[in-house]
Protein backbone atom coordinates (compact mmCIF):
# COMPACT_ATOMS: atom_id res chain seq x y z
CA UNK A 1 0.00 0.00 0.00
CA UNK A 2 2.45 2.69 1.21
CA UNK A 3 4.90 4.08 3.78
CA UNK A 4 4.01 7.92 4.86
CA UNK A 5 5.34 10.45 7.43
CA UNK A 6 2.94 13.13 8.61
CA UNK A 7 3.64 16.13 11.12
CA UNK A 8 0.64 17.84 11.67
CA UNK A 9 0.97 21.35 10.30
CA UNK A 10 4.60 21.10 9.96
CA UNK A 11 6.94 23.55 11.45
CA UNK A 12 4.33 25.81 11.71
CA UNK A 13 1.59 23.45 13.27
CA UNK A 14 4.27 22.15 15.88
CA UNK A 15 5.37 26.22 17.09
CA UNK A 16 1.56 26.71 17.26
CA UNK A 17 1.02 23.60 19.98
CA UNK A 18 4.35 24.57 21.51
CA UNK A 19 4.36 28.18 22.11
CA UNK A 20 0.56 28.57 21.63
CA UNK A 21 -1.19 25.80 23.25
CA UNK A 22 -4.96 27.00 24.08
CA UNK A 23 -5.05 28.53 20.64
CA UNK A 24 -3.89 25.03 18.90
CA UNK A 25 -6.34 22.98 21.27
CA UNK A 26 -9.32 25.82 20.41
CA UNK A 27 -8.27 25.96 16.64
CA UNK A 28 -8.52 21.72 16.59
CA UNK A 29 -11.63 21.76 18.02
CA UNK A 30 -13.12 23.98 15.80
CA UNK A 31 -12.03 21.77 13.18
CA UNK A 32 -13.52 18.94 14.45
CA UNK A 33 -16.98 20.58 14.52
CA UNK A 34 -17.12 22.64 12.00
CA UNK A 35 -17.33 19.09 9.89
CA UNK A 36 -18.92 16.92 12.14
CA UNK A 37 -22.39 17.98 12.32
CA UNK A 38 -22.77 16.96 8.41
CA UNK A 39 -21.14 13.72 9.36
CA UNK A 40 -23.12 13.25 12.17
CA UNK A 41 -26.66 14.04 10.40
CA UNK A 42 -25.56 12.09 7.35
CA UNK A 43 -25.11 8.87 10.01
CA UNK A 44 -28.50 9.21 11.77
CA UNK A 45 -30.22 8.90 8.39
CA UNK A 46 -28.61 6.03 7.60
CA UNK A 47 -28.75 4.43 10.71
CA UNK A 48 -33.14 5.11 10.48
CA UNK A 49 -32.77 3.76 7.01
CA UNK A 50 -31.67 0.71 6.95
CA UNK A 51 -33.49 -2.60 7.89
CA UNK A 52 -31.22 -4.13 10.26
CA UNK A 53 -29.26 -1.99 12.95
CA UNK A 54 -26.11 -1.44 11.62
CA UNK A 55 -23.03 -3.32 13.14
CA UNK A 56 -20.42 -1.05 15.01
CA UNK A 57 -18.05 0.90 12.71
CA UNK A 58 -15.11 0.02 15.04
CA UNK A 59 -14.50 -2.47 17.17
CA UNK A 60 -12.00 -0.58 20.22
CA UNK A 61 -10.37 -4.30 22.05
CA UNK A 62 -7.95 -3.28 25.24
CA UNK A 63 -6.03 -5.75 25.80
CA UNK A 64 -4.02 -4.33 28.78
CA UNK A 65 -4.30 -1.08 29.98
CA UNK A 66 -1.09 0.09 30.37
CA UNK A 67 1.35 2.57 28.69
CA UNK A 68 5.11 3.03 28.46
CA UNK A 69 4.87 6.82 27.54
CA UNK A 70 4.85 10.32 29.55
CA UNK A 71 2.15 12.57 27.10
CA UNK A 72 1.11 15.06 29.06
CA UNK A 73 -2.76 15.33 27.59
CA UNK A 74 -2.99 11.61 28.62
CA UNK A 75 -4.16 9.78 31.94
CA UNK A 76 -2.63 6.66 30.50
CA UNK A 77 1.22 8.01 30.95
CA UNK A 78 3.09 5.78 33.08
CA UNK A 79 3.30 9.19 35.63
CA UNK A 80 -0.34 10.23 35.96
CA UNK A 81 -1.75 6.44 35.75
CA UNK A 82 -4.31 5.62 38.21
CA UNK A 83 -5.81 2.14 37.05
CA UNK A 84 -5.65 -1.15 38.67
CA UNK A 85 -3.66 -3.30 36.27
CA UNK A 86 -5.71 -5.30 34.38
CA UNK A 87 -4.58 -8.04 30.92
CA UNK A 88 -7.23 -9.55 29.52
CA UNK A 89 -8.03 -13.62 29.82
CA UNK A 90 -7.13 -15.44 26.83
CA UNK A 91 -10.28 -16.81 26.84
CA UNK A 92 -12.27 -13.67 26.86
CA UNK A 93 -10.16 -12.28 23.97
CA UNK A 94 -11.14 -15.36 21.74
CA UNK A 95 -14.46 -15.90 22.74
CA UNK A 96 -15.34 -11.66 21.48
CA UNK A 97 -13.19 -12.70 18.03
CA UNK A 98 -15.40 -15.61 18.03
CA UNK A 99 -18.40 -13.89 18.53
CA UNK A 100 -17.44 -11.29 16.07
CA UNK A 101 -17.03 -13.82 13.31
CA UNK A 102 -19.79 -15.35 13.72
CA UNK A 103 -21.43 -12.20 13.26
CA UNK A 104 -19.81 -12.06 9.75
CA UNK A 105 -18.21 -8.40 11.05
CA UNK A 106 -16.23 -6.50 8.45
CA UNK A 107 -15.83 -3.01 10.44
CA UNK A 108 -12.39 -1.71 11.40
CA UNK A 109 -11.37 -3.71 14.28
CA UNK A 110 -8.17 -2.27 16.72
CA UNK A 111 -6.44 -3.97 19.55
CA UNK A 112 -5.70 -0.77 20.81
CA UNK A 113 -7.76 1.68 23.54
CA UNK A 114 -5.72 3.85 26.27
CA UNK A 115 -2.62 2.00 25.98
CA UNK A 116 0.29 1.02 24.23
CA UNK A 117 -0.37 -2.45 22.77
CA UNK A 118 3.10 -3.67 22.69
CA UNK A 119 3.06 -3.68 26.25
CA UNK A 120 0.97 -7.11 25.92
CA UNK A 121 3.34 -9.59 24.71
CA UNK A 122 0.74 -11.68 22.95
CA UNK A 123 0.00 -9.01 20.41
CA UNK A 124 0.83 -10.77 17.45
CA UNK A 125 -0.71 -13.80 18.27
CA UNK A 126 -3.74 -11.81 19.05
CA UNK A 127 -3.59 -10.19 15.55
CA UNK A 128 -3.05 -13.53 13.66
CA UNK A 129 -6.07 -15.30 15.23
CA UNK A 130 -7.95 -11.86 14.26
CA UNK A 131 -6.61 -12.19 10.92
CA UNK A 132 -7.48 -15.57 10.29
CA UNK A 133 -11.05 -15.24 11.67
CA UNK A 134 -12.05 -12.05 9.96
CA UNK A 135 -10.47 -12.02 6.86
CA UNK A 136 -12.24 -8.94 5.59
CA UNK A 137 -12.49 -6.76 8.65
CA UNK A 138 -10.06 -3.69 8.26
CA UNK A 139 -7.51 -4.21 11.21
CA UNK A 140 -4.96 -1.80 12.19
CA UNK A 141 -2.98 -1.09 15.12
CA UNK A 142 -1.64 2.65 16.42
CA UNK A 143 1.81 2.27 18.71
CA UNK A 144 4.10 5.11 20.35
CA UNK A 145 6.82 3.22 18.94
CA UNK A 146 9.46 3.05 22.28
CA UNK A 147 9.16 -0.50 21.88
CA UNK A 148 9.30 -1.49 18.06
CA UNK A 149 12.31 -2.58 15.86
CA UNK A 150 12.29 -3.55 12.50
CA UNK A 151 11.93 -7.22 13.55
CA UNK A 152 8.78 -6.55 15.43
CA UNK A 153 7.46 -4.48 13.23
CA UNK A 154 7.73 -7.11 10.06
CA UNK A 155 6.03 -10.23 12.73
CA UNK A 156 2.95 -7.88 12.96
CA UNK A 157 2.40 -6.54 9.51
CA UNK A 158 1.12 -9.74 7.83
CA UNK A 159 -1.89 -9.61 10.13
CA UNK A 160 -3.10 -5.48 9.66
CA UNK A 161 -4.38 -3.39 7.27
CA UNK A 162 -2.80 -0.52 8.71
CA UNK A 163 0.01 0.41 11.24
CA UNK A 164 0.43 3.99 13.12
CA UNK A 165 3.18 4.83 14.96
CA UNK A 166 2.74 7.87 16.85
CA UNK A 167 6.47 9.31 17.26
CA UNK A 168 5.51 11.31 20.29
CA UNK A 169 8.54 13.94 21.22
CA UNK A 170 9.65 17.53 21.94
CA UNK A 171 12.35 17.72 19.66
CA UNK A 172 10.16 17.41 16.51
CA UNK A 173 12.64 14.78 15.87
CA UNK A 174 12.39 10.73 14.92
CA UNK A 175 13.55 8.31 17.78
CA UNK A 176 16.24 6.17 16.13
CA UNK A 177 14.26 3.51 15.93
CA UNK A 178 11.65 5.10 14.56
CA UNK A 179 13.81 5.93 11.92
CA UNK A 180 15.57 2.79 11.42
CA UNK A 181 12.34 1.22 10.85
CA UNK A 182 10.95 4.63 8.72
CA UNK A 183 14.28 4.12 6.79
CA UNK A 184 14.06 0.19 5.96
CA UNK A 185 10.35 0.25 5.33
CA UNK A 186 11.31 2.79 1.93
CA UNK A 187 13.82 1.02 0.83
CA UNK A 188 11.43 -2.76 0.94
CA UNK A 189 8.85 -1.49 -0.50
CA UNK A 190 7.89 -5.01 -1.72
CA UNK A 191 7.53 -5.90 2.11
CA UNK A 192 5.01 -3.10 2.56
CA UNK A 193 3.00 -3.63 -0.39
CA UNK A 194 -0.30 -4.92 1.60
CA UNK A 195 -0.37 -2.51 4.53
CA UNK A 196 -0.13 0.95 4.83
CA UNK A 197 2.78 2.39 7.57
CA UNK A 198 1.67 5.88 8.66
CA UNK A 199 4.56 7.46 11.01
CA UNK A 200 3.06 10.55 13.04
CA UNK A 201 5.05 13.16 14.16
CA UNK A 202 3.12 14.21 17.63
CA UNK A 203 3.96 16.66 19.82
CA UNK A 204 3.96 14.88 23.44
CA UNK A 205 3.09 18.31 25.82
CA UNK A 206 0.22 19.19 22.92
CA UNK A 207 -3.19 20.65 24.65
CA UNK A 208 -5.65 18.23 22.74
CA UNK A 209 -9.23 17.98 23.96
CA UNK A 210 -9.59 17.64 28.18
CA UNK A 211 -10.77 13.85 27.43
CA UNK A 212 -13.92 13.76 29.21
CA UNK A 213 -12.55 16.24 32.15
CA UNK A 214 -9.33 13.70 32.70
CA UNK A 215 -6.62 15.51 30.39
CA UNK A 216 -3.63 16.23 32.73
CA UNK A 217 -3.09 19.37 31.10
CA UNK A 218 -6.53 20.66 30.63
CA UNK A 219 -8.51 19.95 33.82
CA UNK A 220 -12.09 21.27 33.56
CA UNK A 221 -14.67 22.05 36.45
CA UNK A 222 -17.09 23.32 34.57
CA UNK A 223 -19.04 21.12 32.38
CA UNK A 224 -19.51 22.05 28.85
CA UNK A 225 -21.41 20.35 26.54
CA UNK A 226 -21.69 22.00 22.94
CA UNK A 227 -22.74 18.51 21.44
CA UNK A 228 -22.79 15.28 21.32
CA UNK A 229 -20.30 12.87 19.91
CA UNK A 230 -21.35 10.00 17.79
CA UNK A 231 -19.11 7.38 18.79
CA UNK A 232 -20.37 5.92 22.07
CA UNK A 233 -22.90 4.85 19.91
CA UNK A 234 -21.03 3.95 16.20
CA UNK A 235 -17.64 2.25 18.43
CA UNK A 236 -17.77 -0.19 20.35
CA UNK A 237 -15.07 0.01 23.06
CA UNK A 238 -14.27 -2.97 25.55
CA UNK A 239 -11.83 -2.77 28.43
CA UNK A 240 -9.42 -5.44 29.49
CA UNK A 241 -11.80 -7.35 32.12
CA UNK A 242 -14.31 -7.56 29.50
CA UNK A 243 -16.32 -4.38 30.12
CA UNK A 244 -18.14 -2.50 27.46
CA UNK A 245 -17.69 1.12 28.43
CA UNK A 246 -19.41 4.13 27.08
CA UNK A 247 -16.57 6.25 25.96
CA UNK A 248 -13.13 6.35 24.20
CA UNK A 249 -12.02 8.81 26.90
CA UNK A 250 -13.38 7.08 29.60
CA UNK A 251 -9.22 6.85 30.86
CA UNK A 252 -10.50 5.79 34.66
CA UNK A 253 -12.45 2.62 32.88
CA UNK A 254 -15.68 4.32 35.02
CA UNK A 255 -18.56 3.50 32.97
CA UNK A 256 -19.87 0.01 32.04
CA UNK A 257 -23.08 -0.40 28.86
CA UNK A 258 -22.33 -4.10 29.27
CA UNK A 259 -20.08 -6.99 30.64
CA UNK A 260 -18.75 -9.40 27.53
CA UNK A 261 -18.19 -11.81 30.77
CA UNK A 262 -21.87 -12.02 30.87
CA UNK A 263 -23.34 -10.98 27.77
CA UNK A 264 -22.91 -11.67 24.52
CA UNK A 265 -21.61 -9.37 21.78
CA UNK A 266 -24.68 -8.54 19.73
CA UNK A 267 -26.64 -8.50 22.93
CA UNK A 268 -24.45 -5.85 24.21
CA UNK A 269 -24.64 -3.85 20.69
CA UNK A 270 -28.10 -4.15 20.63
CA UNK A 271 -28.06 -2.16 24.23
CA UNK A 272 -26.25 0.17 22.11
CA UNK A 273 -28.35 1.08 19.36
CA UNK A 274 -31.11 1.33 21.51
CA UNK A 275 -29.38 4.08 23.61
CA UNK A 276 -28.97 5.15 20.27
CA UNK A 277 -32.54 5.83 19.34
CA UNK A 278 -33.35 7.33 22.61
CA UNK A 279 -30.85 9.66 21.64
CA UNK A 280 -31.83 10.15 18.27
CA UNK A 281 -35.63 10.65 18.99
CA UNK A 282 -34.31 13.41 21.75
CA UNK A 283 -32.77 15.78 19.13
CA UNK A 284 -35.02 15.00 16.02
CA UNK A 285 -39.04 16.17 15.95
CA UNK A 286 -41.75 13.77 17.62
CA UNK A 287 -43.38 13.48 13.65
CA UNK A 288 -39.97 11.64 12.91
CA UNK A 289 -39.79 8.90 15.16
CA UNK A 290 -43.72 8.07 14.90
CA UNK A 291 -42.71 7.53 11.09
CA UNK A 292 -39.45 5.67 12.00
CA UNK A 293 -41.91 3.36 14.71
CA UNK A 294 -44.44 2.73 12.32
CA UNK A 295 -41.78 1.49 9.96
CA UNK A 296 -40.13 -0.84 12.20
CA UNK A 297 -43.09 -1.99 14.58
CA UNK A 298 -46.20 -4.28 13.39
CA UNK A 299 -49.30 -3.06 13.10
CA UNK A 300 -50.58 -4.56 16.31
CA UNK A 301 -48.05 -2.22 18.32
CA UNK A 302 -48.91 0.92 16.24
CA UNK A 303 -53.12 -0.20 16.75
CA UNK A 304 -51.96 -0.32 20.90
Amino acid sequence: MSVRYHNFGGVIGWNLQKYFPMLSSDSYLKLQRSTRNKLQKEYIDYFLSTGEPPMPLVVNLETINRCNSTCSFCTANKNAEKRPYKRMEDSLFYSIIDQLAEWGYTGHLTLYGNNEPFLDTRIVEFHKYCREKLPHSFIFLSSNGLLLTVDKVKEIIPYVNQLIINNYCRDMKLHDNVREIYEYAKSHPDEFKDVELLIQMRYMDAVLSNRAGSAPNKTNDVKIIKETCLMPYTDMFIFPDGRMGICCCDNFEATTLADLNKTPLKEACQVQQHCFYIWIFSIRPFEDALIFLAKKQPDSIMRS
